[in-house]
C-alpha cells in the first residue's frame, strides 16, 4: 500500500478514484466493512482504492482534555489497513489549521485534486468537517454535484451493541479482552517502539523491552502472557504493565515491559506489537527485590505452560 500526505501526489493516471474515510482506530469490524465496500468499488469500476485517514485523534487538537487513549498506534493502524489490500492511503496531518476547515471545502478540494471520483464511502454517523458541519446527507449532495456515489454504512452490532472504537477502549480499560477482540475481528494488541528503560530487570535476571505505549489505551495494570512480535517474528514473552510499586519510588511512572523467552538480543528502536493471551496476576509490592526476582520466575514459569 502506497502512503502520500498529499491528495494531488496519487496520480491515478486516468483512473478513477474509489474513496473510504475515516479515523479508523483499532481498524475494527465496522471500519472493515467501509473498507472492504471501498475497495470491492474500485475493483468493479478498475479504479484506485483510496484510503484517507489522520495522522492523530482530532481530539488532541481540538478538546485535547478529552482526548480518548488510541486502541492501535498509527504504524500498527497502517500496518492493518494494508493487509485489507487497499491501493493507497491518503494520511492527512491534522492540525490546528485543517480542523478549521469547513466540510463541503474538504470534500471539493479532495475530489478536484484527485480528479475523478468513482465513489466514497464512510460509516452512517460520519461527520467531518469545521465543528463537524459535514454528515452523508452533505456528501450525498455533493456527490449528486460532482458525480461520485455515497456508501454511508450502517455500524455493526455485536451482541446487541454497535461496535464502535469508544466501546473496545471501554472493554479494554475493564480487562474485558475477549469482547475486545471479537469487536476488532482480531486478536487485541499494542504496539510501540522499543525504547530504554533503566535496565532492572536485566539485574534481576529477566531483561525486558521497555515499549513506548504513549497515548494507547491499556488493560489494567498486571502481568500477562503476551506473544511479542518484532522484525516479523513471534516470540512468546511475558508483560508487565505497571508502576513497579516494589521500587517504592517518589514519582512512579507507567511501564509497558515485556520479556521475551528464551530471546537475547538488541531491540531498541524497533516496533513490537503485543498480542495479549492471558492475565497472569494483577500487579502488586513486593517486600524485596529478592521476592520479586522470585515472583517474576513464577510468571515466568506460568507463562511457559500456558504456550
Amino acid at each position: 500500500m502506497r502512503i502520500i500526505h498529499q491528495a494531488a501526489e496519487l496520480q491515478p493516471a486516468g483512473r478513477k478514484v474509489c474513496l473510504g474515510i475515516g479515523f479508523f482506530d483499532g481498524v475494527h469490524l465496522g471500519h472493515q466493512q467501509i473498507l472492504r465496500q471501498t475497495i470491492t468499488d474500485a475493483r468493479q469500476h478498475n479504479a484506485v482504492s483510496l484510503v484517507v485517514t489522520f495522522d492523530r485523534h482530532p481530539a488532541v487538537v481540538v478538546a485535547p482534555a478529552r482526548a480518548p487513549g488510541l486502541i492501535y498506534s498509527l504504524p500498527q493502524k497502517l500496518r492493518t489497513i494494508a493487509a485489507l489490500g487497499a491501493d493507497a492511503l491518503l494520511l492527512i496531518h491534522f492540525d490546528r489549521a485543517f480542523s478549521q476547515l469547513p466540510g463541503e471545502v474538504f470534500i471539493r478540494e479532495l475530489v478536484r485534486d484527485l480528479g475523478r471520483c468513482q465513489s466514497l464511502c464512510v460509516g452512517s454517523a460520519f461527520t467531518f468537517g469545521h465543528r463537524r458541519g459535514g454528515n452523508v446527507a452533505l456528501l450525498k449532495t455533493l456527490g449528486a454535484e460532482l458525480q461520485f456515489a455515497v456508501h454511508g454504512l450502517s455500524a455493526l452490532a455485536l451482541d446487541g451493541r454497535v461496535v464502535s472504537s469508544t466501546r473496545i477502549r471501554e472493554a479494554v480499560g475493564a480487562g474485558d479482552l475477549d469482547a475486545a477482540s471479537q469487536m476488532l475481528g482480531r486478536a487485541y494488541s499494542l504496539a510501540g517502539t522499543v525504547v530504554a528503560g533503566d535496565r532492572l530487570g536485566r539485574e534481576l535476571g529477566f531483561p525486558t523491552a521497555n515499549v513506548d505505549a504513549t497515548g494507547l489505551q491499556l488493560p489494567p495494570l498486571g502481568v500477562y502472557a503476551v506473544q511479542a512480535r518484532v522484525r516479523g517474528v513471534s516470540h512468546p514473552a511475558v508483560a508487565n504493565l505497571g508502576r513497579r510499586p516494589t521500587l517504592r519510588s517518589a514519582t512512579p511512572e507507567l511501564r509497558v515491559e515485556a520479556h521475551l523467552l528464551d530471546f537475547s538480543g538488541d531491540l531498541y528502536g524497533e516496533e513490537m506489537e503485543l498480542v495479549f493471551l492471558e492475565k497472569l496476576r494483577d500487579e502488586r509490592a513486593f517486600p524485596s527485590l529478592d521476592e520479586l526476582r522470585a515472583q517474576i520466575a513464577r510468571d515466568v514459569a506460568a507463562a511457559r505452560a500456558r504456550f
